[in-house]
């Protein structure tokens, strides 16, 4: 199985690092780094080197590239971009898919399976979700701070089976990944908590403790995913019935002094997942008919500090 991680930020530096420790040499799973910039130069240069939570190691790929029609088709894309590259990237992948390969999306959001489908020529997508917290820490560096490094995945008709080898795979690589016949479920309990404190971080420039500690700002997160869940509802998602408590809970189970990338965004002056996180559920709930006016009023509020 041919394996290619594209974007290789953090996400994709740490499940890449991890693939390439594991496969990369060996004639049955050559590996692809497809990345640019300083971090491709320093990758070709001197590998990349992963600094987790338990060990350091350093890595090299069969091939690192900013070209994937250099790398040829694959069996495997894990595609590891930010939301707000999603169509660039996409539109540059049409080299590397054949009918049969997988493309494993493990960007936020909730609709990256949907979208990627209608923008790629072929290929079988799933949908995925992780729970890791990793940054880029220096061109051919990628850190990884916190977060169970839990990679979730499945296809959206349920149908799972066929990818257990898939799971195995990764498994094999030392990752965290578990199949799933319902992925829905996950990824949209993660969006639960994920984009109202990805929202309200960056409306009020506190990061998660603070938030938490201030009466206005926890009850606006509460009224956040109270919205989210009856969204999930509308599009008949089955998520637990004290979603909301459990959002809460996994929110405080973070250091205090965590940010959301979303805030960090906005205070660096470049581009957001804005539209990823508070404004799909603006227009989902128009669609649906769900009114959502704390995600419209947070909405329009971030959109003025743009």
């Amino acid at each position: 199985m041919k394996i290619a991680i594209v974007g290789l930020g953090g996400v994709g530096g740490y499940f890449g690092g991890k693939i390439a420790r594991r496969y990369a040499g060996s004639a049955e799973h050559p590996v692809v780094f497809v990345a640019r910039g300083a971090h491709l130069a320093a990758i070709r240069r001197d590998g990349l080197l992963l600094r987790t939570v338990e060990e350091e190691f350093r890595v090299r790929p069969d091939l690192a590239t900013d070209s994937p029609s250099e790398a040829g088709p694959c069996d495997l894309v894990l595609f590891c971009v930010k939301e707000y590259d999603l169509e660039t990237a996409a539109a540059a992948l049409a080299p590397l898919l054949q009918e049969k390969t997988v493309v494993l999306p493990v960007l936020n959001g909730v609709d990256i399976a949907e979208r990627l489908r209608l923008l790629l020529p072929r290929g079988e997508i799933l949908s995925g979700c992780v729970y890791i917290s990793t940054f880029i820490e220096a061109p051919g560096v990628v850190r990884q701070v916190g977060g169970s490094c839990q990679l979730l995945f499945g296809p959206d008709d349920g149908q799972a089976e066929r990818y257990r080898p898939l799971e195995t795979l990764l498994k094999e690589a030392g990752i965290k990944a578990e199949l799933s016949a319902s992925i829905a479920v996950p990824l949209w309990s993660k969006y639960l908590f994920v984009s109202p404190m990805a929202g309200v971080t960056s409306l009020l420039g506190l990061c998660f403790g603070d938030v938490m500690a201030d009466e206005k700002g926890r009850g606006l997160v509460r009224g956040l995913m109270a919205e989210i869940e009856r969204l999930a509802a509308a599009k008949g998602i089955p998520l637990p019935a004290d979603s909301v408590e459990r959002g809460i809970a996994t929110v405080e189970r973070f250091p205090p002094a965590t940010k959301s990338s979303l805030q960090l965004d906005f205070a660096k002056g470049g581009r957001t997942e804005l539209e990823l996180f508070i404004g799909y559920a603006v227009r989902a709930g128009r669609l649906l008919g769900v009114p959502v006016p704390l995600h419209d009023e947070l909405y329009a509020a971030l959109g003025r500090k743009k």
